[in-house]
């Protein structure tokens, strides 16, 4: 079984060679958005909320990227019970949530997005897409083809994540997400989206870096005392972290106000 595991895995990072080009793409409207003092927007719900953490923060991430994560969405551990996992997959699929959440921040059309969701099915994600379009937001879906092609709209009118995506990525993942049968057990285990999305938000990750450094523009990345130094280390941090405090507080700073509310667009 493991190896079998394994196997899928190098299929999944196939597919993600695959979309070489793609991937390019979305960094390069990424990094224009970093380098011109905005935030790409990242969100995810239920366990897509892995992929929002793996693009910041942590070791070799850098500020940019404005992590958007529902407790309410995402808090799985207690399973059931109250904040439990029925809670939490009624609330991905309640209309009107994403635009609460989008309530809290003053968009600009030099943001970017990225939203991550398997099936791209489900309510809350495939609005927070079309809101973002609405305010000339570009969005890049990162979804799992095949399981999306498959699955079927929560949304009332049957659009998923991909219609409202002006770029696409595939996880790689089969039908289902798991990726292993085991003889004599009835349905498969062990999920792929994780890996193939977090393979996805590193190697963009990575372009980006290379984009703004060549721009004059190196990112302060978040490094290891063991690589850096426990004192350039803790530089990087604090640096970092007021950077992601500043950039932040544009999102918040004309919040609510009537000329701003009107020109949503404004950058």
């Amino acid at each position: 079984m493991i190896q079998a595991y394994l196997q899928k895995c190098r299929q999944i990072l196939d597919t993600v060679e695959l979309q070489t080009l793609q991937i390019q793409q979305a960094a390069e409207w990424f990094a224009h958005t970093i380098a011109a003092g905005r935030m790409v927007h990242v969100f995810g719900s239920g366990h897509s909320r892995i992929m929002v953490e793996e693009m910041w923060p942590r070791y070799g991430s850098f500020p940019g990227f404005n992590p958007i994560v529902e407790l309410s969405l995402t808090f799985h551990n207690l399973v059931v019970g109250a904040n439990g996992q029925r809670q939490a997959m009624f609330l991905e699929n309640v209309p009107g949530l994403a635009e609460r959440i989008l309530r809290n921040y003053e968009l600009s059309n030099q943001d970017t997005a990225l939203i991550i969701s398997s099936s791209g099915c489900n309510v809350v994600p495939i609005e927070m897409a079309e809101l973002f379009q609405r305010q000339g937001v570009k969005v890049v879906a990162l979804i799992t083809k095949e399981h999306s092609e498959k699955s079927t709209s929560k949304r009332a009118d049957g659009k998923k994540l991909g219609d409202f995506a002006d770029l696409l990525l595939d996880t790689g993942a089969p039908v289902g997400d798991a990726m292993v049968y085991v003889p004599s057990l009835e349905t498969p285990v062990a999920p792929g989206s994780t890996v193939g999305g977090a393979v996805i938000v590193n190697c963009i990750k990575a372009e980006v870096a290379r984009l703004l450094t060549e721009a004059g523009k190196a990112p302060k990345v978040l490094s290891a005392g063991a690589i850096v130094g426990s004192e350039r280390a803790v530089e990087l941090f604090e640096a970092a972290y007021d950077e992601h405090a500043h950039r932040l507080a544009k999102l918040y700073g004309n919040v609510g106000i009537p000329s701003y509310v009107s020109q949503p667009n404004t950058p």
